[in-house]
């Protein structure tokens, strides 16, 4: 029987620790998309509790302790930190088999070198030696990534933001790139009730009224100019799905009519959003930038939940769109025009991993390696049995060698040892294909490949 999260957790076979002890492990991390805070990592925070750097705007979190029976108020209420870490030890029992129950004590060894198992019996002792370790600069924000050694974060922000953070940090030497995504994706829903909030913050940063399609155009090529004198190499979009009309309608109505607060049909929204991206991805590839599109999550789905506490608390799921069509008239209408940018595709629903596989397959043209991406498995399938499923449908439609690897997409600062998760499944995966007789059992060519996978593609792909 081998021991729980050992050190050579999730790997099977002698090629599978080979791979990982001395070829990734060591490996700096570039986690090219994530929603961390830009303030906090300026600042260099100190947490006032575990808390509060581990389970506030955790949503992975709240949803497990709702499943399990925990008051509102102990998950997004207002109980005080000590009563919301119980809370979650006496729920940590009842993960086994989530990916939280890893993710949870991964995140106990790695930052506080804590062995034991959290439960209700020793979550007080656990909480006070937490907290006594953050009072020391190696677990402030700053040490938090530097202990995982990592070398580049690139954060999630509106448009309109003012990167003064990322500025700010930028003044200083430091061993970690601080740099910033584009996210518009306020700005291609006219028919929500957000769109008339974001075009008055980006008239107000921009100093002028937005008042038609080209207005509004113009306004956000402004900020993807501003975004990359900071830094920017990236867009991200986290749509429900990508659009296409049935027919052509009037853009300067549509804006008119959405910033009065008057109705904007199915197919006008379908039709602005397709104008707009499609004109946001030809300055991508001027710019030299690569686009992330997230797709396929249903969110907000308890209005209860949603009217109580608001957006992002646990409450979004999978989704069951339709993507093939709409990828396809997407990046077929930008390629024909030599104006398709890098482009990394994630799905969110596990049906879709070889439709996304081979449509990615279908826009790379010879020049880039690995151009159009399929990215690593998202949300609720980067787990163990998700990322073994997509790594497993890339390998066989795609050149799994090219794939720019992990991400921690997390607002966690603890949520870094999801790159070694990672590592750790992709050198198994490998060493039982070696094993089986399936892949030559040649170290230097498998190390070079599962190096590449971890940290090299990405460095090369982005080009930071």
């Amino acid at each position: 029987m081998k021991p729980f999260l050992d050190k050579n957790f999730l790997l099977q076979t002698d090629t599978a620790e080979t791979l990982y002890h001395n070829y990734v492990k060591d490996l700096p991390i570039i986690d090219y998309h994530n929603h961390l805070s830009p303030e906090e990592v300026a600042t260099d925070k100190e947490y006032r509790s575990i808390t509060e750097v581990w389970l506030q705007g955790d949503h992975y979190k709240w949803r497990a302790m709702r499943a399990n029976g925990i008051n509102e108020k102990y998950t997004t209420g207002d109980a005080t930190d000590k009563e919301k870490f119980m809370q979650w030890a006496s729920t940590v029992p009842n993960t086994l088999r989530n990916p939280l129950y890893h993710w949870t004590h991964l995140e106990l060894q790695r930052y506080f070198g804590i062995t034991e198992l959290l439960s209700s019996t020793n979550a007080e002792d656990i909480y006070d030696e937490c907290n006594r370790q953050l009072k020391n600069k190696t677990h402030h924000a700053q040490g938090l990534l530097s202990q995982m050694k990592v070398e580049v974060i690139c954060t999630t922000d509106e448009p309109a933001d003012s990167l003064e953070h990322h500025m700010a940090y930028a003044t200083k030497d430091k061993s970690m790139a601080l740099l910033p995504t584009f996210r518009p994706d306020k700005y291609l829903v006219a028919n929500a009730d957000s769109f008339k909030d974001a075009i008055r913050k980006l008239e107000i940063v921009q100093g002028a009224d937005i008042n038609t399609y080209d207005d509004l155009l113009d306004a956000l090529k402004s900020r993807i100019d501003f975004f990359h004198e900071n830094g920017c190499r990236l867009s991200d979009h986290g749509l429900s799905h990508l659009y296409k009309s049935k027919s052509s309608h009037d853009l300067d109505s549509i804006v008119t009519k959405a910033k009065n607060g008057e109705g904007v049909s199915d197919d006008e929204q379908a039709y602005f959003a397709e104008r707009i991206m499609t004109e946001l991805a030809k300055v991508y590839t001027e710019k030299g930038w690569t686009m992330q599109l997230h797709l396929g999550a249903i969110r907000n789905n308890n209005s209860r939940l949603l009217n109580q506490v608001g957006a992002d608390v646990g409450c979004d799921s999978i989704g069951d769109y339709a993507h093939a069509e709409t990828l396809s008239h997407f990046l077929n209408g930008l390629d024909k025009e030599s104006k398709l940018p890098k482009t990394i595709l994630y799905n969110l629903n596990p049906r879709d991993n070889e439709l996304f596989a081979t449509m990615a397959g279908n826009f790379n043209d010879g020049k880039t390696a690995g151009k159009v991406q399929w990215g690593s498995a998202w949300w609720f399938l980067d787990q163990k049995d998700g990322m073994e499923q997509q790594i497993n449908a890339l390998s066989n439609m795609g050149l799994l060698g090219q794939f720019v690897g992990m991400l921690t997409d997390s607002r966690s600062f603890l949520s870094f040892p999801r790159h070694e998760y990672f590592r750790r499944i992709l050198c198994n995966l490998i060493g039982n294909d070696v094993v089986n007789g399936e892949l030559p059992n040649d170290e230097e060519l498998l190390g070079q490949f599962v190096s590449n996978i971890c940290y090299h593609n990405a460095q090369k792909y982005f080009n930071f």
